[in-house]
């Protein structure tokens, strides 16, 4: 029996890219742990002594749902993903929509972001990079014999993303914008999309935002604040100077987990935003190239799944899969650098990581559907799968 059973064991696990597994799982603990040590300060601030433990539990919830929508996202085959694909875009644009309604939408530090679902709110920007992902890929192969032309092949995708940039925008949210943008080119690009057109949109990209940087004085202020964040350490350089302290606390091993004193109310958004600096704080330089080297694993992992798709002529799935890679890598990357101080400050999370129930939720799904093509890759070799 036990013989049997270990057999049956190993049988599912060929089944599945363990590495790639090993990797998101850890990613996952890890999160929990360091929003759990994150939050402890700000959760008895907020609702007592006795309710410390208000975030993890919350952080547990989102991540169980997250867990339970991904169960669900793995058992749709990647040709529903792609016969269905416009309808999640349009249901989430609505949704943005929806968000700049005051009488819906709700505001938290200037931005209108949320929807109320009572219990929690409801994030759209974050389904809206898994579902651009999607859509992207379709489009990419939809339009597969036009690769070489602007009008027939590059301005209706362009018209998608400026639409949902404009929403993303108004509510004000850069970060997802950004992210948004460069899922969709990078998929566009990788489906074959014409060199010399993504030269000059790159050129006309590079002025726009430019453009956008000194339209708004926020944004303008946080780019000064980037450049010299000890100018003013009190006012515009406040978030950015502290998670440098916390970085420069945690030297080569850290402080020891939950010994952290730039999360006891130094440091804002320190469970969600800025979490990596306080794990710089706790864990040190090594449990920071920890964390690098996890999200540089699963995301050499996505494309090595793609690649295994596109040789099996899989082409769609094959681009999903990187296209969920490079979102992952490119939020990830963007956020270590705002912790760094490599990069202005934007209000985007650590994937799988910074607390937040649609990210996680978001994430979740997404990977789901990663693993999904690795399962139906390998099925395909083995002669089950069409």
């Amino acid at each position: 029996m036990i013989v049997l059973a270990n057999r049956q064991n190993k049988k599912i696990f060929a089944d599945f890219d363990q590495a790639l597994i090993w990797s998101v799982t850890l990613l996952l603990c890890l999160g929990l742990v360091m929003v759990y040590s994150a939050s402890i300060v700000i959760a008895e601030a907020q609702f007592g002594e006795n309710r410390s433990n208000h975030y993890l539990i919350r952080h547990s919830l989102y991540l169980s749902v997250g867990l339970l929508f991904g169960f669900v996202a793995f058992q749709v085959p990647l040709v529903i993903w792609q016969k269905y694909a416009t309808y999640p875009v349009l249901f989430v644009g609505l949704l943005l929509v929806l968000v700049l309604v005051p009488a819906i939408g709700i505001e938290v530090n200037g931005s209108r972001r949320w929807l109320s679902l009572y219990v929690v709110n409801l994030q759209p920007s974050e389904f809206m990079k898994l579902f651009m992902v999607i859509y992207a890929a379709d489009y990419a192969i939809r339009r597969s014999a036009d690769v070489d032309s602007f009008f027939k092949g590059f301005l209706p995708m362009l018209v998608v993303i400026s639409v949902v940039g404009v929403l993303l925008l108004l509510e004000p949210d850069f970060g997802a914008f950004v992210v948004v943008t460069v899922l969709a080119l990078c998929i566009l690009f990788l489906g074959g999309f014409s060199l010399k057109i993504f030269a000059g949109l790159i050129v006309s990209m590079g002025f726009g935002l430019y453009a956008l940087i000194l339209s708004s004085p926020y944004r303008l202020d946080r780019i000064v604040a980037f450049m010299d964040p000890w100018a003013d350490p009190f006012g515009k350089g406040y978030q950015l100077s502290h998670a440098l302290i916390a970085f420069g606390r945690g030297e080569w091993l850290g402080v020891g987990l939950g010994s952290s004193v730039e999360k006891q109310f130094y440091l804002p958004e320190a469970h969600t935003d800025f979490l990596l600096a306080v794990l710089a704080e706790e864990l040190g330089f090594v449990g920071v190239v920890v964390v690098i080297m996890l999200f540089v694993w699963l995301v050499y992992r996505a494309f090595v799944i793609g690649r295994r798709a596109a040789k099996l002529e899989c082409h769609f799935a094959a681009l999903v899969a990187q296209g969920i890679g490079i979102w992952i890598g490119v939020q990830a990357l963007i956020n270590m650098g705002v912790n760094m101080g490599v990069l202005p400050t934007k209000g985007l999370t650590l994937p799988l990581m910074s607390f937040g129930g649609s990210s996680i939720v978001a994430n979740c799904i997404a990977l789901a559907i990663l693993i999904r093509v690795d399962w139906e890759n390998r099925q395909r070799l083995r002669g089950k799968l069409v």
